[in-house]
């Protein structure tokens, strides 16, 4: 089973960084705007996806300028920083709360999520990746493998966040070490 979950994850992943490529440069040249001006990136994960929060800030190699959103801090953010969101599906009523709070404060941010359509709605309030400057699907609508009963299994949204993570990260480098040519 792990070279079926690893064959797929491999898979997952190429088609994140075939797909969501030019999301990926749109959401790194944003974020890299608070690196080069006078902003900080703020990031925030729901549930599992605080693993990425984590990695960014406590990792062997820390995304420079970067700082935790939080309750506390979010009311000091200004239109020089930027946002990184990370959230399972583009549906999680709180993660579209904190889009809505930040697209009514004007402050641009990319989030990342996997995009789930539902027939019949249309409005922007219902769908992160509608509220986003930026959005990057994780393209993860189901568990990679079967298991005996039929069912999928192995839902690794965190892996996949922090994949999309690391792309955005040396993607930023990138361009900050351009910059600074």
């Amino acid at each position: 089973m792990i070279k079926m979950f690893a064959t797929q994850l491999l898979g997952l992943f190429k088609k994140i960084s075939e797909t969501e490529e030019f999301s990926f440069e749109d959401g790194a040249r944003l974020l890299a705007q608070a690196a080069v001006g006078d902003g900080a990136i703020y990031l925030w994960g729901f549930r599992e996806m605080k693993t990425i929060v984590f990695e960014a800030l406590e990792g062997a190699e820390p995304l420079q300028q970067a700082k935790a959103l939080t309750n506390a801090n979010e009311a000091e953010l200004t239109d020089a920083d930027r946002v990184l969101l990370f959230s399972r599906t583009s549906k999680d009523p709180e993660a579209i709360a904190l889009a809505e709070r930040l697209r009514e404060r004007m402050i641009p941010f990319v989030a990342v999520s996997t995009v789930h359509h539902t027939a019949g709605t249309n409005s922007e309030a219902e769908d992160l990746s509608e509220l986003a400057d930026v959005h990057i699907d994780l393209h993860l609508t189901k568990g990679l493998i079967p298991d005996d009963a039929g069912n999928r299994v192995g839902y690794p949204s965190s892996m996949a966040g922090l994949f999309v993570y690391y792309g955005l990260k040396f993607t930023i480098e990138e361009m900050l070490a351009e910059n600074e040519e």
